[in-house]
């Protein structure tokens, strides 16, 4: 199979968005490469310390106008967004799998989500308010405000910028925040698109800005003094020296981190359901999701003949062109992740590992791009490395479980607690199960999904916070009281 060029003309004009569009500047330029097949798509100027304060500076300047907007105001606009969105969804489609490799005909839920998020937070514009205290025993009037934080820095990551926009973003912008956005130098067209249509729609400059940027711009937004509130998405190492770098202003942070999520399969699953669902964590978008259940627990009564149905669908998924409607997986978004992945594999292998699918790249047509075949890998014992560490790529390692409290153990036993998934029809189980489940996700029967109106987040080592729904809102505002006396 053949790769067919990304459409390049689809891609932004700005190299950032700084109170407006602009071109030029960064600290250095970065060569793009497409991940299908590693040619040149553009280079992309790369932010430093002089655009992050350029931003911080058109940020703040933005911030009382933003803030005392009228509600009503603010929802329209982001309304407008939204429209604008969705009017734009194949554009951005072609942005997005020419940044990462996305399969071009399963980005639709990328553009649909994208423009409900902003259309869900803009129903909170006009809604938020505080509350009134009851105070004894003297008499007063006392009630709260739920004020803006301020600029709120943003840092996303490669594998879904357009997602992670919508995520943080709208909230901000409906509790009165001003926002800047880092993209990766891996993925920096999407969030760069997507500024543009907010300008596009009328949201005045400063509110959103958008400075693709590496780990120097990473550092100086996370010790930045004009920066009210941080939020990551991204890998635990990288937290750990965000939170550092916050320290300095006792800047507060929240934090979307990975996971290495576990998938009960009991025995009256529905087995058809199940297994793609296996599979598919390896295969959707690569594996490369924090939300993935890369562990999958098998019933011990269920398991030699759910791996062999789990072995024979991944040997068969269809890899290749992100731009063909035949394909079901394609390429892993950038080389530093290919090589990590590979490297993890390789490794794995040195230890052991029984490799059911997958565990090597692709050869062929797809030779110069970053694929990687769909790798199941049977660790009854968990003992390998790559069944306790995230992968982020498409690996799922499997192991059978003798009954449910053998089950929950083992899917408790990590660090990390983003989600878990149960699969089975019996409504008892999955009540029970998912009570003991340390998670901040459960998804029953099926891959799952995330609600807008839900919250999302993970406990342990998979993050700090939540978004979506009203407890995204609540993690871009700040309490006031004030106290009246009588």
């Amino acid at each position: 199979m053949s790769i067919v060029a990304p459409k390049l003309d689809m891609l932004p004009k700005s190299d950032f968005i700084i109170g407006k569009s602009l071109n030029g500047g960064g600290i250095r330029d970065y060569d793009h490469l497409y991940p299908a097949d590693a040619s040149l798509t553009r280079k992309v100027p790369v932010a430093g310390k002089e655009e992050v304060d350029a931003a911080v500076r058109a940020a703040r300047a933005a911030l009382p106008g933003w803030r005392n907007t009228p509600p009503n105001e603010k929802r329209k606009l982001m309304l407008r967004f939204a429209q604008l969105i969705r009017e734009n969804g194949e554009r951005l489609k072609r942005v997005v799998n020419a940044e990462n490799g996305g399969i071009y005909h399963q980005l639709d839920w990328f553009v649909e989500w994208d423009a409900d998020l902003f259309e869900y937070n803009a129903g909170y514009a006009d809604k938020i308010c505080g509350e009134v205290v009851p105070i004894w025993p003297q008499q007063a009037f006392d009630y709260t405000i739920d004020e803006p934080f301020g600029v709120i820095g943003i840092l996303v990551p490669w594998n879904g910028p357009v997602i992670s926009f919508g995520q943080m973003i709208a909230p901000a912008m409906a509790g009165g925040n001003t926002c800047i956005i880092k993209p990766t130098e891996f993925a920096p067209f999407s969030c760069l698109f997507l500024g543009e249509l907010a300008l596009e729609a009328g949201i005045p400059e400063g509110v959103i800005n958008v400075i693709p940027g590496n780990v120097e711009a990473g550092e100086a937004m996370t010790k930045h003094p004009g920066i009210d509130k941080l939020h990551f998405t991204g890998s635990g190492n990288t937290a750990r020296k965000i939170l550092a770098g916050a320290a300095e202003n006792l800047t507060p942070v929240g934090l979307e981190l990975g996971g290495k999520s576990a998938r009960l399969v009991f025995p009256d699953c529905d087995w058809e359901q199940a297994v793609q669902t296996v599979v598919m964590t390896a295969v959707a978008n690569a594996g490369q999701a924090c939300i993935a259940g890369s562990r999958a627990l098998v019933h011990e009564s269920i398991y030699d003949r759910f791996v062999a149905d789990c072995q024979a669908m991944a040997n068969n998924i269809p890899i290749g062109d992100p731009n063909s409607t035949s394909t079901v997986m394609g390429p892993i978004a950038h080389r530093l992740q290919y090589d990590r992945i590979m490297s993890m594999l390789d490794h794995a292998r040195s230890e052991g590992a029984d490799f059911l699918s997958g565990g090597e790249s692709c050869g062929g047509d797809l030779e110069s791009g970053y694929f990687i075949k769909p790798t199941l890998i049977n660790d009854p014992e968990a003992k390998l490395e790559i069944s306790r560490e995230e992968v982020f790529g498409p690996v799922v390692s499997l192991m059978p479980f003798k009954d449910e409290d053998d089950g929950v153990a083992k899917a408790n036993d990590t660090v990390f607690g983003l989600a878990a998934y149960i699969e089975s029809t019996n409504i008892k189980t999955v009540h029970r199960v998912a009570a003991k489940l340390d998670a901040g996700n459960v998804l029953v029967n099926g891959a799952g999904g995330l609600p807008t109106a839900a919250p999302f987040g993970g406990h342990k080592q998979s993050g700090v916070g939540r978004v979506g729904g009203i407890w995204g809102i609540r993690e871009f505002l700040r309490t006031k009281n004030v106290h009246i006396a009588m």
